[in-house]
């Protein structure tokens, strides 16, 4: 079985049955938790050696998102990066500014202004908490956001979502590829 294929299959293994109340406030009658696949080894090694794969065409500094999805991601896709010799920073973008020490809203290596990033999600319905940690992210840094990257669309308006919000999107897998 090639990879992405396998990952399909952890994925697809993960997926309860609803109904379940999402992040942006939709009922639906399932739930995908990108952490029961990206917080185990093989989910985790499959999803950020198939996300580096693409993030490096894009000629990217950095990559990250919002905690908590993200974070297992992010470190993985660093990981990969280090393994073939690239060199990548991480940061994690907080759901609220810290409240103590320098009250950042970013984890991690200081981006520049214009520097080339992917954002990192683990499962998007309709783009909202990509567009949320992408603004909290700017309340910091100025980057350019070269790519909404997730694991899972659950093709409920992130693509036309993001793209009226000026960003590109992609996704490993879709609603349609779980059979949903």
């Amino acid at each position: 079985m090639d990879k992405r294929a396998e990952l399909l299959e952890l994925v697809k293994s993960t997926v309860a049955v609803g109904p379940v109340k999402l992040a942006s406030g939709a009922i639906s009658d399932f739930y995908i938790d990108g952490r029961h696949t990206t917080l185990t080894s093989r989910g985790l090694a499959l999803t950020s050696e198939l996300m580096w794969q693409r993030i490096k065409q894009w000629n990217v500094t950095a990559v990250g998102g919002p905690t908590l999805g993200a974070d297992p991601i992010v470190a993985g896709i660093l990981m990969a990066a280090a393994r073939e010799g690239a060199t990548l920073k991480g940061f994690l973008i907080r759901k609220e500014t810290k409240g103590h020490g320098l009250g950042n809203w970013v984890e991690g290596p200081k981006l520049a202004p214009g520097e080339r990033v992917v954002l990192i999600e683990d499962v998007v319905t309709s783009g909202g908490s990509a567009i949320t940690a992408i603004n909290n992210m700017r309340n910091q840094y100025q980057p350019e956001v070269v790519k909404v990257l997730a694991l899972v669309d659950r093709q409920a308006g992130a693509v036309e979502n993001l793209s009226k919000a000026g960003y590109e999107f992609e996704a490993l897998f879709t609603r349609k590829d779980l059979g949903r």
